[in-house]
């Protein structure tokens, strides 16, 4: 076979962005020469296009072994250590080719890139602004200096740099992905970054997330157009091991356990692998140190929930450590944490090796992020292992699928027992329910009237206040027919940040019989004002396959019933396992048809639904669900079990913690 004939055929095909083709062929080239540099080197460039800088960099580390100065080789290698996190080696690769190509751009920019997730901002900036000062028409270093600008929070500067890059060249896949994730975030500008990133997708349909996060951004705005499709695409890719979407982005609309876990395992084991790091001398202290890691020790849903379990630890036993890698606001929540914790360290604005550093400087056992795959990520500190410990708790409701997270706090209904095999971590089972209440959640005084939150004042309300990227078009057509069969009945939902979710939403009510009017739409408010409020409502309608989460707690806590359905994966179980916690397991369903029978016979027998609401204010304070005194002692239990089995020597393992 002429393998010069196959790897000229295998490079116009890649020049084409026929990457799958592409792919194949140089496979076949190294399957009968493991030594062909160009197919190594250039099989290594797509699969860094495809978003696996893991085997791009095993590959062009094969090709340098056999060229080790080619310079778009060493070029490349170092884009593949960026994406492996390998930050210093990646500077250290940018440096040799730089000290015999002078200026070299493209090993300035990623040695920018590599310096700015260092900490080292001034020395990145540096490296964009001098190819830009001898070529101001690089289009790839303004879309590099926008990134490195938009983590400064230098918003409208890192914009202007997406402008620059993009009218230089309009087709820069690249620059409209960035742009459109900046508009869409911080300028909430949807159209125009919907405009971006399917201008985009055309121009790179297997992008790495891009197809995902423009699902996610339409479904902010209840945008279903072509969602069956799109969605179809979303799983095929998933299941096909391709970086399609975030993994948060995905629990919207994931079915299958073993789908979540393959989208976790693809994007963290591509964003945070594992690093080096040294082990841990056992502790011989007697108190346990636990050490949350967190963006959100402020008003925010996992701040507000967990407010009270800081407060309630046991002192005596157990030092709490806040390491804060969110913003610097002072509400109420900060204040409370500052008030608790035994040390409160900001590590915002650390790069992950030093913070991981810093974290192990404290000597902590246990280390527990509060966000998982929400939010301030940074699961890049938990890649240098600082605690001997680590483990998943509250922020994200799947599998993280990195072998150095050991657990995952959970439930039986959330994860039952035959599901474990799609967690990486060793799944520690709480008892009643995994889910943590601050017992001393503030409700504002003063509830306001039905008008003024613009409800009729003789109508049945039924609500749903979660995000709208929670709501499928299977959810709301079963709304819609329970509004049919409940005349007089309104539905009130959440405004949300998008301009065009209350006009599709209400469209789509009409294409559906339904008046659209009956679709009455609340802005944002603080929480205390927002439980206040709900007061109003009658009944709450939960979502499928994505449940209420914080909102279900929310309206149980403002006495308000939630009816739910019982999803196949842990987002769509979680209502179910506040339900069970406070004693109204009645309100869980199988399946939808039972859900729409439910909530119409409630709205049409007042009698049963007092009932129930007496049931529900009975409950709320002496059933295990806003108990936060209980629900710290069995988190402690488990704390006292993972820290005892490592100071033991013992490997993680799957445990049940009993309950009091």
């Amino acid at each position: 076979m002429d393998l010069h004939a196959l790897g000229r055929q295998a490079t116009q095909l890649h020049q084409q962005g026929r990457l799958n083709e592409a792919e194949t062929l140089y496979r076949q080239i190294l399957a009968l020469d493991p030594r062909v540099f160009p197919a190594l080197y250039l099989l290594g460039m797509l699969r860094l296009q495809q978003g696996d800088s893991g085997e791009a960099a095993q590959l062009i580390e094969r090709a340098l072994a056999i060229n080790p100065n080619d310079p778009a080789a060493l070029a490349h290698y170092g884009l593949a250590l960026l994406g492996q996190s390998r930050f210093g080696e990646a500077v250290a690769r940018f440096d040799r080719l730089l000290a015999f190509q002078p200026g070299e751009p493209t090993a300035l920019m990623g040695r920018g890139t590599a310096l700015k997730a260092l900490g080292r901002f001034a020395a990145a900036l540096a490296d964009y602004e001098s190819v830009l000062a001898v070529d101001p028409r690089n289009a790839d270093a303004w879309n590099g200096r926008g990134l490195l600008l938009r983590s400064l929070r230098r918003i409208d500067e890192a914009l202007d740099s997406f402008n620059r890059a993009l009218a230089l060249t309009p087709d820069f896949a690249d620059a409209l992905q960035n742009r459109g994730d900046l508009l869409w975030s911080e300028k909430l500008d949807n159209l125009a970054a919907t405009a971006d990133l399917e201008k985009a997708l055309i121009l790179e349909p297997g992008r790495a997330l891009l197809r995902g996060s423009l699902l996610h951004l339409k479904m902010f705005a209840a945008d279903w157009r072509d969602f069956e499709h799109q969605t179809a695409l979303v799983h095929q890719e998933v299941r096909a091991g391709k970086l399609v979407i975030h993994p948060f982005a995905y629990q919207a609309i994931v079915e299958s356990p073993a789908h979540s876990q393959s989208c976790s395992r693809t994007y963290g084991q591509s964003r945070y692998p594992a690093q080096a790091f040294q082990p841990h001398a056992p502790s011989r202290r007697d108190k346990i140190r636990i050490g949350y890691v967190s963006g959100d020790f402020r008003e925010q849903a996992v701040g507000l929930l967990l407010a009270g379990l800081y407060e309630q630890h046991d002192k005596s036993r157990f030092e709490i450590f806040a390491f804060n890698t969110g913003d610097a606001s002072n509400d109420h929540i900060r204040q409370r944490a500052l008030a608790v914790f035994d040390r409160f360290i900001d590590i915002t604005h650390l790069s992950d090796t030093a913070a991981a550093e810093r974290i192990r400087r404290e000597g902590i056992d246990v280390l527990v992020t509060l966000n998982g795959y929400f939010g301030a990520e940074r699961l890049g500190i938990f890649a240098h292992r600082p605690a001997p410990v680590q483990v998943s708790y509250m922020g994200f409701p799947a599998t993280l699928g990195l072998a150095y997270i050991d657990y995952i706090l959970a439930d039986r209904i959330v994860i039952p027992d035959g599901e474990r095999d799609f967690y990486d971590e060793k799944v520690v089972w709480l008892p009643e329910t995994y889910w943590v209440n601050d017992s001393e959640r503030t409700i504002a005084d003063e509830t306001p009237s039905r008008a003024e939150c613009g409800l009729p004042g003789d109508a049945f309300v039924f609500c749903n206040f979660n995000s709208s990227y929670k709501l499928t078009p299977a959810t709301f057509a079963s709304w819609m027919r329970i509004l049919d069969q409940t005349p007089g009945s309104v539905l009130w939902l959440l405004a949300g940040n998008n301009p065009a979710y209350a006009g599709n939403l209400r469209r789509e009510a009409g294409a559906a019989g339904i008046d659209p009017q009956r679709l009455i739409f609340a802005d944002p408010v603080s929480s205390a004002q927002h439980l206040a409020r709900l007061k109003l409502a009658d009944l709450s309608l939960d979502n499928l396959p994505y449940n209420a989460h914080t909102t279900a707690a929310d309206v149980l806590w403002a006495g308000v019933p939630i009816i739910t359905c019982r999803g196949t994966t842990w987002p769509g179980r979680v209502a179910a396992s506040l339900l069970t916690a406070i004693g109204l397991d009645d309100l869980i369903c199988d399946d939808l048809p039972a859900y729409e029978a439910l909530a119409v016979m409630l709205a049409q027998n007042p009698a049963q639904l007092k009932a129930i609401k007496g049931r529900l204010e009975k409950h709320r304070l002496t059933t295990p669900l806003f108990d936060t005194v209980r629900f710290a002692r069995h988190m402690e239990a488990a704390y006292q079990e993972m820290a005892a089995r490592n100071r033991r020597g013992e490997a993680p393992a799957h445990f049940a913690v009993p309950a009091l």
